[in-house]
């Protein structure tokens, strides 16, 4: 595929593209939001397992947030 083969192609895909409707935008909205805290949660039940597995390193956690925040 030669670069102007590519440029057509772009030019072809955009001519099809259209803007989405509200619902269409929202529901897309609302899915990478779900996505982000599905995310959020395995990581925050994974943090929390570590901790409970390993209870020194959960220790060290909070003095480093204390740290950071100067408490």
């Amino acid at each position: 595929m030669t670069l102007r083969d590519f440029i057509a192609q772009c030019g072809r895909t955009l001519k099809l593209a259209i803007k989405p409707g509200r619902s269409e935008l929202w529901l897309s909205i609302k899915i990478c939001l779900l996505g982000i805290s599905a995310v959020g949660l395995v990581g925050y039940v994974i943090k929390v397992i570590s901790a409970v597995l390993n209870p020194g390193s959960a220790a060290a956690v909070v003095v480093a947030l204390k740290a950071c925040m100067h408490i």
